[in-house]
């Protein structure tokens, strides 16, 4: 998927939609800070930033200066920049910034949209310091399956099959000297009730219900409604995968 364009409308709607409440990633803050072990002051490349929720959370997390790299402007342009977040214009394959410059890069769900990615590996090489963890989260094929959107509009499972795999991006990343280090599935809380959850998504700013019919959309809506109608308390929790690479 190299190339998805997003107007301001729909960076507004991704901001909206997609960025998960600080308080529903602590489980991801954990895993960060084990693999990381990011100290004050250290640098984080954040690759496809995006309108910039982890950025910031990055930053305000571990005290760490965050060098956000996004491609669309629209998107670029919401990202909340301050004495801990700059936002730069860059692609994965191109990244922006000096030579051994970051600490540690993140890359969150953007594999799919990255048309190179051995380049991208070499980049992430040149950038990183010795040593230097990349921390991808993304949703693999084949291990979608407690991803919400995969449950709920199950036809979005097609479009992952057609998403890097795990080996494949492990294969591309070492012909730059990367190996992986950890592989584990993560919660999030997307919203605290599942009625929650369908209020909060936008079509048009998720990749994966983008390639939807309406017809399968609404269905997908259905079945978080009658789940929400279910068990009202049900938290919205969906699980991704967290690969380091080193």
């Amino acid at each position: 998927m190299p190339g998805t364009s997003y107007d301001a409308a729909t960076a507004a709607e991704y901001r909206e939609a997609r960025e998960i409440p600080r308080e529903g990633l602590e489980a991801w803050r954990q895993a960060v800070a084990a693999e990381a072990r990011l100290a004050p002051g250290a640098t984080v490349l954040d690759v496809g930033a995006g309108t910039g929720g982890f950025a910031g959370a990055f930053h305000d997390w571990f005290g760490v200066k965050v060098l956000a790299v996004e491609p669309a402007a629209a998107m670029r342009a919401l990202i909340p920049e301050s004495a801990g977040v700059r936002a730069l214009e860059g692609r994965a394959e191109a990244l922006p910034v000096p030579d051994a410059c970051a600490d540690a890069a993140w890359l969150g769900s953007v594999m799919h949209h990255i048309g190179d990615l051995e380049a991208a590996a070499r980049e992430l090489r040149r950038t990183l310091r010795p040593g230097a963890p990349v921390l991808i989260r993304n949703t693999f094929p084949g291990r979608g399956e407690r991803d919400l959107r995969v449950r709920f509009f199950p036809e979005t499972a097609d479009g992952v099959a057609g998403y890097p795999t795990v080996e494949e991006v492990e294969a591309a990343f070492a012909t730059a000297g990367f190996r992986r280090s950890a592989l584990r599935s993560l919660p999030q809380e997307s919203a605290p009730t599942l009625a929650a959850y369908a209020d909060r998504l936008r079509r048009d700013s998720d990749t994966k219900l983008r390639a939807l019919s309406d017809d399968a959309y609404a269905r997908g809506i259905a079945r978080i409604r009658q789940a929400a109608a279910a068990d009202p308390g049900t938290p919205a929790i969906s699980w991704m995968d967290l690969l380091v690479l080193r």
